[in-house]
């Protein structure tokens, strides 16, 4: 419930940065660069966040993450609402949520464990947190557009801070019995070279990582070029722009609601590169479309794609991956997820501008229909090492055969 409330105001923060951002400079590329800068640190730093996650209690660490990000959002709607916003101060917050968020989602991501009692219900719990995010992702971008419209950019970024009072007294209630801890005597760059080492010297992690960096590169950056769609193609305002997002968070929610009413983990890796290749196609649709029904039915379908890639993948490596070893492979999860979107960004701003907002999404379109081709040719092999550590995890024979099939 806690975390609820606070994605809304992520979301609305969200919304009014990009609108912001776009309103202060009409330039294509200054927005990329915002996202890139949001971004970049998540990149560089999240596989050291998963050193400490493997090392340190998650739950203390995500405590001070959200007390940073809440003083973040404070700090800029007061800059906002006062009238001495610039875009090298929105650089510069961008660039400080970033570091935060760095340390926050690979810990966040390692930490679901912790949360349940048993493993059965992993993909489940992964579903439900994707399922609070996209049901976010609808409120939230709705009642920015309206706020916007009316008043500004700045009550969003306040009501965003405001919010993480909810997620860090819901986190302060809990009581949990804290996850495997790897050896404190291990150097920090030691253990982050046994962590590289372990998830790219094993096939099926190392394919799901090149996958989703491939789709986080190429297709992601359709969120950055939202407003250009929005104000330029579809001639519209905050309103559109919310109502696009609103649309690709439904398709979202739809997935995550997909997922949840799965009861194994086992066929994710079929799944993974079909919708690979699903979003892919409708982004590349979504980049031809000058009417807004027809891009939010567009979006639908890309939100709905993008999330079951994603949340897939997640749920697959979290089930595969050894315990102690868990916040490291995570952290790089979160920087193929997350980390690669701001390379993405950059160099869909930059791309924008010499070539035009639709035609760099549909390259992008394209590059995320190859990975699921190349995925998809890997897929047996990767299912033959992926069945004995279902063995040896218990996996129902039910899975089993499914897994084989």
């Amino acid at each position: 419930m806690g975390q609820s409330i606070s994605l809304i105001g992520t979301w609305m923060q969200r919304v009014a940065l990009s609108w912001l951002v776009y309103r202060l400079t009409s330039s294509e590329f200054l927005l990329g660069l915002v996202s890139f800068l949001g971004l970049i640190p998540v990149f560089v730093l999240s596989p050291f966040a998963g050193v400490i996650a493997d090392r340190f209690q998650r739950l203390r660490i995500i405590v001070a993450t959200q007390i940073l990000a809440m003083a973040q959002a404070l700090i800029l709607s007061i800059l906002v609402m006062t009238g001495n916003i610039g875009i090298e101060a929105i650089m510069m917050l961008s660039l400080f949520l970033g570091v935060i968020n760095a340390f926050d989602t690979p810990v966040r991501q390692a930490f679901t464990v912790e949360m349940i009692e048993k493993k059965d219900d992993l993909g489940n719990a992964i579903a439900l947190n994707s399922a609070i995010f996209n049901a976010a992702r609808l409120v939230g971008p709705s009642i920015a557009g309206i706020l916007i419209a009316a008043i500004g950019e700045g009550p969003c970024f306040l009501i965003n801070g405001l919010s993480y009072i909810a997620v860090v007294g819901a986190l302060l209630r809990m009581k949990i019995v804290p996850g495997q801890i790897s050896g404190n005597d291990q150097k920090l760059l030691g253990g982050l070279k046994e962590g590289f080492s372990y998830a790219f010297g094993f096939s099926p992690i190392r394919y799901l990582l090149l996958l989703l960096f491939i789709v986080s590169v190429m297709g992601m950056p359709y969120m950055v070029l939202m407003p250009v769609f929005a104000r330029d193609i579809l001639h519209g305002g905050p309103h559109t722009y919310g109502f696009l997002l609103a649309a690709a968070g439904c398709g979202a929610l739809a997935g995550a609601l997909f997922l949840a009413a799965r009861t194994s983990v086992a066929g994710l890796e079929r799944v993974i590169p079909r919708t690979a290749g699903l979003f892919g196609l409708a982004v590349i649709a979504f980049s031809f479309s000058n009417n807004q029904f027809l891009s939010m039915f567009f979006l639908v379908f890309a939100g709905f794609a993008l999330m079951v890639e994603m949340a897939s993948t997640n749920t697959l490596l979290q089930s595969i991956v050894d315990d102690d070893k868990r916040g490291r492979v995570m952290s790089m999860y979160v920087m193929c997820a997350m980390g690669a979107a701001p390379i993405g960004s950059l160099l869909a701003g930059f791309s924008a501008n010499l070539i035009g907002a639709p035609k760099t999404l549909c390259i992008g379109g394209i590059c995320c229909l190859l990975g699921a081709v190349l995925f998809q040719r890997k897929l047996c092999e990767l299912k033959k090492m992926i069945l004995p550590i279902y063995i040896e995890k218990g996996i129902s024979d039910n899975d089993k055969i499914e897994l084989n099939s």
